[in-house]
């Protein structure tokens, strides 16, 4: 039987279709791509089922509330502060920070047994915790975190272990100029004129920062760089005009009396750019240097240079105390409180149960069983090891787990087996001869 050229067309056109559409797609898994290694672990979690579990969902929901709910501090700050091994848990400190500043933090000690997750992140939208967009996060071998703001915002760094893993920590967050002080010898103090102030009746606006010193002052490179162009030039005087490489911005230096640098030139930081004059239409005003930056425009270079104060306050009271149980030796006073529909201050009463979380000058971060948590004196509490005394209790006594009305009976006991330590609201704290710690109701 013969086929025409037509009909064999047809026929492996037929077969085609009928093999193409015997083949199932191929299902390709997208690959996982972590944009840090707090989201690599996650998924690890998640890969080996551990997400599931009641501690995997805590981790998880803990890393989340922290950034939810951060504590504020001022900078600088140091804290101590405790990771128990046997919970999920996460801290988060929330801060501002100025466009041209730069914040350097660390988390010691940085130990192999206890790997610590330390991002941090922006605040896109002020006071809403929830708009926030991944900025860095710390070297995992280091514990370390350095950064510049590209602009001024608040931020929240957030600190948490690894499942299982805990101990005490100590962080120190500071905060300073990225770049050195252009005058030799000067400060904050001898900034006379500042960004965006009237000019020429208020036809136009300061574009920098006017630094005043005696003639003939050194001005130095805040930072290494190039040089582009030195001379006289226009309203400025005598000029110089450098790049700053590392964060792709123009430093302009104005009014100079005499020029050192070169043109087409590499500085470091620290060398001698010129002296402090009043060329240029500064004849009229004493010597000083007017310094801009520009990057797609003028910016404010004053926190660029302005020194802060970064000296950190030591922790002054026990940071033995961090993770452990204390009550209150007197009627005392809960401040800053957060997370809570206190005010700023809470009362508390005399040996009031609470839980050191942390330690920052002379203050312990505690937190009551309702979970309020504030700062209190180092002076106003003690540890719970010596029973309070002169207390009547019931004779027969319902030991429950928590100082609340949905609570749950642990063991029932006689008032002579148990001993009170401390106290929250309507309960004590009580530990009974079997060593079980638990609470009673007050009379």
């Amino acid at each position: 039987m013969l086929f025409s050229q037509h009909s064999i067309g047809l026929l492996l056109l037929v077969v085609a279709l009928m093999v193409l559409a015997s083949c199932k797609e191929e299902i390709v898994p997208n690959l996982f791509h972590p944009r840090n290694d707090h989201e690599a672990y996650l998924y690890s979690l998640e890969q080996a089922g551990l997400l599931k579990t009641a501690l995997g969902r805590d981790w998880r929901k803990q890393a989340q509330i922290s950034i939810e709910k951060p504590l504020d501090v001022e900078m600088p700050h140091e804290e101590a502060f405790y990771f128990h091994d046997d919970k999920a848990e996460a801290l988060a400190f929330r801060f501002s920070a100025k466009r041209g500043q730069k914040i350097q933090m660390e988390v010691l000690p940085a130990t192999e047994e206890t790997r610590l997750f330390i991002d941090l992140f922006r605040l896109e939208v002020p006071q809403e915790n929830t708009a926030l967009l991944h900025v860095a996060s710390a070297e995992r071998e280091s514990n370390q975190l350095a950064f510049e703001p590209r602009r001024d915002a608040d931020y929240i760094v957030r600190i948490q272990p690894e499942l299982l893993r805990g101990g005490r920590f100590t962080c120190k967050i500071q905060i300073g100029p990225s770049l050195e002080f252009p005058v030799l010898g000067a400060a904050n103090r001898d900034i006379g004129s500042f960004f965006g102030d009237p000019r020429d009746g208020g036809r136009r606006k300061h574009h920098g920062i006017d630094i005043f010193a005696k003639r003939h002052t050194p001005i130095l490179a805040p930072t290494d760089g190039y040089i582009r162009f030195v001379g006289e030039r226009g309203l400025g005087g005598q000029v110089v005009w450098m790049r700053d490489l590392e964060r792709d911005m123009t430093l302009y230096f104005a009014h100079l009396q005499t020029i050192i640098a070169e043109d087409d030139t590499y500085v470091k930081k620290g060398d001698t750019l010129g002296t402090v004059g009043n060329t240029g239409n500064a004849r009229t005003t004493p010597p000083h240097l007017h310094f801009g930056i520009y990057k797609n425009g003028p910016v404010d270079p004053y926190h660029f240079v302005a020194q802060t104060n970064s000296r950190l306050h030591p922790v002054k009271g026990d940071v033995e105390l961090v993770g452990k149980e204390v009550r209150t030796k007197r009627s005392s006073l809960l401040g800053e409180v957060q997370n809570s529909s206190f005010d700023d201050v809470l009362p508390l009463e005399k040996w009031q149960y609470l839980e050191v979380l942390g330690a920052a000058r002379d203050k312990y971060r505690v937190q009551t069983p309702a979970g309020v948590i504030g700062l209190i004196s180092i002076n106003d509490v003690e540890l719970i090891d010596n029973p309070i005394d002169n207390v009547e209790l019931p004779e027969q006594l319902l030991v429950v787990d928590l100082p609340a009305s949905d609570h749950s009976i642990i063991e029932e006991k006689r008032s002579d087996q148990v001993v009170i330590l401390a106290r929250d609201t309507a309960y004590w704290f009580v530990q009974s001869d079997t060593g079980t710690a638990g609470w009673v109701a007050v009379l």
